[in-house]
């Protein structure tokens, strides 16, 4: 959960990276997911973990589970941190692989931090363009 205690940590054109907080002596940086990126390290050091992470791997497919028999093969189209009184959410939709002919699947709105039913795909997960 985004705490008062957590600095946000920005990219040059405003978007949020994540946080870094302090760990005893140390500091933590924490991705927008809420997941730890870099720990015991300097500030600068959680600076650049932060923005060696970057967020481009939030465009990745992601898997989600218990929703159906085998996972699902989802993409994030929101990421809404819990903030001051705001409840934090992460929104996926099932993957479309780009199908605009396709209707809108419905999403599925999960708590933020990430929780593990949402996890990056594994080698034997089901290709899902096989029925």
């Amino acid at each position: 959960m985004s705490d008062p205690d957590w600095t946000p940590h920005r990219r040059d054109d405003g978007e949020l990276l994540g946080w870094i907080h302090a760990e005893d002596s140390e500091w933590t940086a924490i991705d927008v997911l809420g997941r730890p990126i870099a720990e015991a390290v300097e500030w600068l050091d959680a600076e650049a973990a932060l923005e060696a992470h970057g967020l481009a791997w939030l465009a990745d497919a992601w898997m989600l589970e218990g929703e159906s028999d085998r996972p699902l093969r989802v993409r994030i189209v929101e990421v809404t941190p819990t903030d001051a009184g705001r409840t934090g959410r992460i929104v996926v939709k099932v993957d479309d692989f780009g199908d605009m002919s396709r209707p809108a699947s419905e999403p599925y709105v999960l708590p933020w931090p990430l929780p593990a039913r949402l996890r990056p795909p594994h080698a034997g997960d089901p290709d899902p363009r096989v029925f």
